[in-house]
């Protein structure tokens, strides 16, 4: 069994990240920027974007984070992201979900400009993406896919079976793993809450992805001998032994789906760390097409 390690895999992308921006910077070129929006103190929110703003400095991106209160007004948030859309020195702008209720998350996501929408969310990169045209994806979906890359994971003809349709995970990945791409061409089965044959389907797939947001929803008798698993969950999970009161759980029951597997992500430590290394390439590649233009 591979453990499809993140930790690896990221310090791959992120070191070949760290040498072009070193010469970036030898040319007197400003370094990529990357702005983070963080709206409230939502505990696993201020751990992902801490750990966005310190990978940016692994590599040589210039960061900034950005706070707000979660008592924030909507209007007052739309204004800060027009005016960053407006700024050339910033090159990617991201704003850490979920967000407050009163907030309104589509809004808010067609508002980050599409060139700079480094978490590939804007409906106008999520269209390219459908059509097979240059664009930014979704960092979780790339991340599973740089992932596949590193470990040299063979999709091409296998059946895979993602179990989630959200448009930041379950939706484009399902596109990129049925699209002529070298980690590509898998036959895809994508299911959700209605999906009655669930884990009939799961038993026929080479790949499962599990995308669902339930702890420990996938296990052993769901998945057949020798299938790559996928782990995209994570969920903090009450637990009074531990420091922090609580751990995290993946959508898959590891210690037992493992020993089928013939290859599968941990959590922590997986698809988490990949989603960083996507949103790091992305924001490289909109920092270069503007120097292109």
């Amino acid at each position: 069994m591979i453990l499809l390690d993140g930790k690896l895999a990221s310090s791959s992308v992120k070191e070949t990240l760290k040498k072009e921006v070193e010469i970036i910077t030898a040319n007197n070129k400003r370094a990529p920027h990357l702005v983070a929006i963080l709206i409230g103190n939502n505990g696993a929110s201020e751990t992902y974007v801490a750990s966005k703003i310190r990978s940016c400095k692994e590599v040589g991106f210039t960061s900034t984070l950005i706070r707000f209160d979660d008592t924030v007004e909507e209007n007052i948030l739309l204004q800060k992201i027009i005016e960053l859309n407006n700024n050339d020195e910033i090159d990617g702008i991201l704003v850490q979900l979920p967000l407050p209720k009163h907030i309104n998350e589509t809004t808010v996501i067609q508002t980050i400009h599409p060139d700079k929408d480094v978490d590939g969310f804007h409906p106008i990169n999520a269209g390219k993406l459908v059509q097979g045209l240059p664009t930014l994806i979704p960092a979780t979906p790339y991340g599973v896919m740089l992932l596949f890359d590193y470990f040299n994971i063979d999709t091409k003809g296998k059946h895979a079976v993602i179990i989630g349709r959200s448009n930041i995970v379950g939706r484009p990945l399902s596109i990129l793993l049925s699209s002529n791409l070298l980690h590509g061409n898998s036959t895809v089965t994508l299911c959700h809450s209605s999906t009655k044959n669930l884990k009939e389907l799961c038993l026929q797939a080479d790949i499962v992805v599990a995308a669902i947001g339930k702890p420990e929803f996938v296990t052993a008798e769901m998945v057949k001998q020798g299938a790559v698993v996928i782990d995209v969950g994570i969920t903090r999970v009450d637990d009074a032994t531990k420091k922090s009161g609580y751990r995290l759980k993946g959508d898959v029951k590891f210690d037992e789906v493992a020993t089928k597997a013939s290859a599968i992500t941990p959590v922590p430590g997986g698809v988490g760390l990949m989603t960083i290394a996507g949103l790091l390439k992305n924001t490289l590649q909109v920092y270069k097409m503007k120097m292109i233009n």
